[in-house]
């Protein structure tokens, strides 16, 4: 009988994988952090790498993997639409094989597995917000479909095999999450903007800045995800995890600018295509099955996220 419960991290030096090796070590688990360094860095856990409790492991999970765990957390995917749309054929692949091989592994060990799903599964949505009894509105054959619809084959995959051989199952559809570590380069809108505005560049707003999002930051989302692992086993979602706030990305390009105290104007360009015009989550299950609701307000989460990426500026 092991003594502390073990846990395996696919992606788990990216942004979101390395603050829930660091939750779980701190709440007392063994932890496999595993990772093939396509958009995560060793840099996101370094400071885990002397604890005992931790492993770090360079592995693609399309590929199967041998270990013995209690729990996995499948958080493997490149999930900003540059680094998705990159090799756009692997991404599904991640995706969708990458569940398989993960499905199988904890088939094998009788674990409980957590899929890290994603909001792109609503597509551009045509209901405001969005509950996840909503089926989505998704292009299956444009720019950001590798990404959406591997996400939504791997929910797929996930509930078979829960049906067909009573696996124990979880799925978090992931809305906007922002904070430290997130990738420099991820293009995503609250990493491009702080970028900008700290090096007193134009922050780049597409269309009038009027398409809405809803920010949430990492610590309340680790929470959540802990939340609903430990759930009952006859609740598997899909759970949405996000912050109900919405806000414009003209007003997140306003406060930006005024936090970071830079002189940067906004240049307008064109909407990309399929950019959804509205993105805002119904946590009304999350909050009656997990207890759970986000705690840290924009304001505050932004100024821990500029303090993080102006440390690492400064660095550069």
């Amino acid at each position: 009988m092991h003594l502390k419960k073990r846990v395996l991290v696919t992606g788990g030096a990216g942004f979101l994988g390395s603050h829930l090796c660091e939750r779980l070590i701190n709440e007392g688990c063994d932890v496999i952090c595993l990772d093939n360094y396509f958009t995560g860095a060793k840099q996101n856990v370094k400071h885990l790498l002397d604890n005992p409790h931790f492993e770090l492991m360079r592995h693609d999970i399309t590929f199967p993997l041998y270990v013995e765990v209690d729990e996995i957390f499948n958080l493997a995917c490149p999930a900003s639409p540059i680094h998705y749309q990159h090799d756009p054929v692997q991404t599904t692949k991640t995706s969708v094989h990458g569940a398989i091989n993960m499905l199988g592994l904890a088939k094998r060990l009788r674990a409980k597995i957590m899929q890290a799903s994603t909001s792109e599964v609503y597509g551009d949505p045509s209901v405001h917000p969005q509950p996840e009894s909503y089926w989505g509105n998704v292009n299956t054959i444009g720019f950001r479909s590798c990404y959406d619809e591997g996400k939504r084959c791997a929910e797929t995959l996930f509930f078979d095999y829960h049906r067909q051989h009573n696996l124990r199952i979880k799925v978090a559809r992931i809305f906007n999450t922002y904070g430290p570590r997130m990738h420099p380069n991820d293009g995503r809108v609250v990493s491009n903007f702080i970028i900008q505005a700290l090096r007193g560049e134009p922050l780049t707003v597409y269309g009038q800045g009027q398409q809405t999002r809803s920010f949430c930051y990492v610590d309340d989302l680790i929470e959540a995800f802990l939340r609903l692992m430990d759930t009952p086993d006859d609740f598997t979602g899909p759970v949405n995890t996000g912050n109900p706030g919405e806000f414009t990305i003209l007003e997140l390009a306003k406060m930006v600018i005024e936090y970071t105290g830079s002189k940067s104007t906004i240049d307008y360009r064109p909407l990309p295509t399929d950019d959804p015009k509205q993105r805002r989550p119904d946590i009304t299950l999350a909050k009656a099955k997990l207890g759970w609701e986000p705690k840290v307000p924009l304001t505050e989460g932004l100024k821990k996220t500029i303090e993080y990426f102006d440390a690492l500026l400064r660095k550069q």
